[in-house]
């Protein structure tokens, strides 16, 4: 189940730099900065949600399913991380440029 909440939050972190960038033409109000809060904020709960699951493993004693998993835990959540800044700097950049004008 924590798999499922986590995989789910890591879409909505990439998703919402998605309809920032798709509305940027039409969106005249402040919009853009509340989808990137929840951006960020759904990329650091899902990142949390894995440690906890990771946590849960060594409670457990399941040390053996820890390091099967852990190595592809620390890629897929630094690709996330990566992939969520630089879409929410992005829309930063070009939202800047609007509001500026």
């Amino acid at each position: 189940m924590i798999h499922l909440f986590s995989i789910i939050l890591g879409l909505v972190a990439l998703i919402a730099p998605f309809f920032n960038l798709l509305g940027y033409k039409k969106q005249k109000s402040k919009k853009w900065f509340a989808f990137s809060i929840i951006s960020f904020s759904a990329c650091a709960i899902a990142i949390c949600l894995q440690i906890f699951y990771s946590y849960i493993l060594v409670e457990n004693g399941e040390l053996a399913s820890l390091m099967d998993t852990v190595g592809t835990i620390a890629y897929v959540s630094a690709i996330l991380v990566s992939v969520t800044i630089l879409l929410n700097v992005v829309t930063f950049v070009l939202y800047r440029e609007k509001i500026a004008k």
